[in-house]
């Protein structure tokens, strides 16, 4: 049967390596929905085909940025389709103006999005997703508290390490944009409670002043709404919206680091409700001081009002919490057990809980009373599990280590063989070992960009093919991190 001798002309009228392209894109419209496909393929354009070098024209930096951390292996898969195992993807950035045939992507962001830490979600995240479902849109524009009903000041265990910050919050919460302490900001690392005191701020000005609009908003999802607006040219609904509530609060504003545009808009909302008395509330892991990436007049109105630090509990706040967990699911254990598990667990208040959760399921599973044996082997298997989570901070340790180096080689601007060598090394387990994104590991790295990181672990998974040495170091590093 012979082809139709329209598509026989069409085929002869695309260069080389637009029928590449095209086998590429094949592989991609099979792999993701069309919406993510028209928004972020359809305006990529082949410009050239070297060898087995394809390179692709993208409107923007953050265009690019994005298909790297969030499409790379299918860009991998369809490269090996259409050109082979060799073949390799070179980028192009320039914002045009379009044509016809191919419409102009009108985006103006130039920084990439930071995705919260943590794993990633298994669905793809794509910022037209909302358009697609009718349940409640984590991104949309639409009145949502986002507020935790379960999170509250009664439920919270004052200590030592929290008392500034829980009585600045409950402070806050009775006299809502009132107080001196506008705006608050309260930071500390991981799983110490610093959501937990901003939400039970938000639900207990939710229940005592219901004429008052409270939002919660991650910093994550704050930038997503802001990138929607600017591509669908709704900013100013956008601003309009935020300058209307009455209680707003960020969640790990160390996010917005790096992000101009993004900040400028904030800056703007923050000094419109602050101007008219509305309460701002932050959470961030470190002191203003400390967030690089920010604008200096951002970070200055940060401290126009209170700045209060969660630290590790100590050993009787350990012991409360763990009561106060147990009193919660009406469960009794004896207090050589409950002493056990605060001395053991110290490092912060979700692990905490973690604990006794897996102590209350062994007991259940096995029939057994809680004792000290039980939760000496439930804490066994939990440091076991622990000990393969790899940090960023191990990995920069154990490659210093290895290569007699310190961790401030490692993140300084040096461009010394002795020290790029160890870097990319880092950069590479740092790649292979966490689930950062490509930008999160360059701000590691003394703020190295999204290409630097990229190039090094090239360098490396290159290096690892062609040179034995490498190869073996990278093996016994390995070994370090099983």
């Amino acid at each position: 049967m012979s082809q139709h001798p329209l598509k026989n002309t069409a085929m002869a009228e695309m260069s080389e390596v637009e029928m590449v392209w095209e086998r590429c894109l094949r592989v991609v419209k099979e792999s993701i929905p069309y919406a993510s496909y028209e928004t972020w393929f359809e305006p990529i354009r082949p410009v050239k085909l070297i060898g087995k070098v394809i390179t692709i024209q993208v409107p923007s930096q953050f265009f690019f940025e994005w298909l790297e951390d969030n499409y790379v292996n299918l860009l991998r898969k369809a490269l090996d389709y259409a050109i082979g195992k060799d073949g390799m993807l070179e980028y192009s950035i320039i914002v045009d103006t379009g044509n016809e045939r191919h419409k102009p992507l009108t985006m103006n962001v130039t920084k990439a999005i930071t995705p919260a830490p943590g794993k990633r979600d298994n669905f793809e995240r794509d910022p037209r997703r909302h358009t697609q479902q009718p349940a409640k849109d984590l991104d949309s524009l639409q009145l949502d508290t986002y507020l935790n009903p379960n999170y509250s000041f009664d439920n919270f265990i004052e200590g030592d390490c929290n008392r500034l910050a829980r009585s600045a919050g409950f402070a806050v919460a009775q006299r809502p944009g009132v107080t001196s302490f506008n705006p608050l900001m309260i930071y500390g690392d991981v799983g110490l409670g610093k959501t937990h005191i901003v939400q039970a701020i938000g639900n207990y000005i939710n229940n005592h002043f219901p004429e008052k609009v409270v939002l919660y908003v991650s910093s994550e999802k704050f930038t997503n709404q802001f990138i929607n607006a600017l591509k669908n040219n709704t900013l100013s609904s956008f601003t309009d919206f935020y300058m209307k509530v009455d209680v707003l609060v960020i969640d790990d504003v160390q996010f917005l680091s790096g992000k101009e545009k993004t900040q400028d808009t904030f800056f703007h909302i923050f000094n419109h409700l602050h101007q008219l008395g509305k309460q701002i509330i932050m959470t961030s892991d470190r002191p203003p001081r400390e967030l690089d990436g920010l604008q200096d007049r951002l970070l200055s109105r940060f401290k126009w009002g209170l700045t209060a630090d969660l630290q590790a509990p100590d050993l009787e706040t350990r012991i409360a919490i763990i009561q106060k967990k147990l009193q919660h699911e009406g469960v009794f254990i004896d207090n050589d057990v409950i002493e056990y598990v605060a001395y053991s667990v110290s490092t912060n208040v979700r692990e905490l809980e973690g604990v006794i959760i897996s102590l209350m399921a062994q007991a259940s599973l096995t029939r057994k009373e809680i004792d000290v044996e039980l939760a000496k082997n439930t804490l066994r298997n939990i440091v076991i599990e622990q000990s393969r989570e790899i940090s960023i901070d191990t990995i920069m340790e154990t490659v210093a280590d290895y290569f007699k180096i310190s961790v401030a080689d490692l993140k300084s601007k040096s461009r010394k063989k002795e020290i790029v060598y160890p870097r990319q090394v880092a950069v590479y387990f740092a790649k292979e070992y966490t689930d950062l994104p490509l930008k999160s590991i360059g701000v590691h790295f003394g703020g190295r960009d999204h290409s630097t990181i990229i190039h090094s672990v090239q360098s490396i998974t290159e290096l690892i093919e062609t040179d034995r040495s490498v190869e073996e170091t990278v093996h016994k590093l390995k070994s370090y991190f099983r």
